[in-house]
């Protein structure tokens, strides 16, 4: 009967150093192989050269290295790069590359699927399959430095967790993803250039300040009319707005971060004034800045995109009031790898 190997990523240093302790082997080791799993990205036992080829055996026999593979890139004519990814267990999610002339930025899944029901939204009409491990997480990141050294000549400057899946429902292997990333033994990457978006968990944001956590709060806001924004969001009902509004609030007490709503403006849905005065309000609880997003349509008419005029007003309003607004233009619209196009259709 053969024995089911473990996920030597799921092991910490100590428990590497450990397993070459017990096997009558010197335990720095473990320091090696924890290494070449994390900041080395190694794929194979093969990979690690510095190591006896007895004791690769060992490990091969053992465990096994979990990575991801990029099935299929793909390359937009504004240069964003679409990566599907084919998780160990057959299963696929989507990251996208998204170059500027200053900044090359990763947007990383979460999950295969979501859990939640934005009708906008492409990923939402998948079914959750499952949370993506702290590995597979770190692993898209991994391959999309790469693409950025190979196509940009530099690094990856940033990452959002904008891709499949809500975050925060996934909240424990994101966190631990983000400790290897921004780790020195993983990509030592500073945690200020790590946002992290939700469409607003009220109960996971305030145990993300609870810990402390330095990286960047964006919320998915779209409305501040909670009937609006039921009728898109229908979670909106178990987390409502005077939910998100304290939990916000707390966030910002305790880290004195400021967040990013991110909003998009659509025909007949939150084009009115009484929505333009709601969202000014919203703002006004906590600093904060806002990302108006351009619409990227999923094969229905339901939702489509306000006339810029409204956009205008929507500037102005905020703007009065003293509020940073960005308009946000997609990227990669033509290989369906703008924001709420993310759905596997390869």
């Amino acid at each position: 009967m053969s024995v089911k190997k473990k996920d030597i990523r799921a092991l910490s240093k100590d428990q590497l150093r450990f397993f070459f302790e017990e096997s009558g082997d010197k335990a720095f080791r473990g320091n090696q192989v924890y290494e070449w799993l994390w900041s080395k990205g190694a794929h194979s036992f093969d990979d690690m050269t510095n190591i006896a080829k007895a004791t690769r055996k060992t490990l091969e026999e053992n465990f096994v290295i979990n990575h991801i593979r990029v099935d299929q890139m793909q390359r937009s004519t504004d240069g964003t790069i679409k990566n599907a990814v084919r998780l160990h267990d057959g299963l696929i999610v989507e990251s996208v590359l998204i170059p500027t002339p200053t900044r090359t930025t990763a947007c990383v899944s979460s999950q295969v699927g979501c859990s939640l029901d934005c009708k906008f939204c492409a990923t939402a009409r998948l079914k959750r399959m499952r949370n993506l491990n702290p590995d597979e997480i770190y692993d898209q990141v991994m391959a999309i430095d790469k693409e950025s050294r190979l196509y940009y000549n530099r690094p990856l400057s940033n990452i959002v967790f904008m891709g499949m899946g809500e975050p925060l429902m996934n909240y424990k292997n994101v966190i631990k993803a983000i400790d290897k990333i921004t780790s020195p033994e993983g990509l030592a990457m500073s945690p200020k250039r790590i946002t992290v978006s939700t469409s607003g968990v009220p109960k996971i944001i305030k145990k993300m300040a609870d810990d402390e956590v330095k990286f960047k709060l964006a919320v998915s806001l779209h409305s501040a009319i909670d009937e609006v924004r039921t009728s898109i969001m229908p979670f909106n009902e178990t987390f409502p707005l005077q939910d998100l509004k304290e939990a916000i609030e707390y966030w910002y007490e305790k880290t004195k971060s400021r967040v990013t709503y991110e909003y998009v403006v659509w025909d007949g849905i939150n084009d009115r004034k009484e929505d333009i005065n709601a969202l000014v309000r919203f703002c006004s609880y906590v600093p904060c800045k806002v990302n108006l997003i351009e619409y990227n349509p999923i094969d229905d008419g339901m939702f489509q995109q306000a006339p810029n005029r409204v956009i205008e007003d929507y500037i102005n309003a905020l703007e009065q009031k003293n509020i940073i607004v960005n308009v946000r233009r997609s990227r990669g619209k033509d290989i369906d790898a703008a924001c709420g196009q993310l759905a596997n259709k390869t």
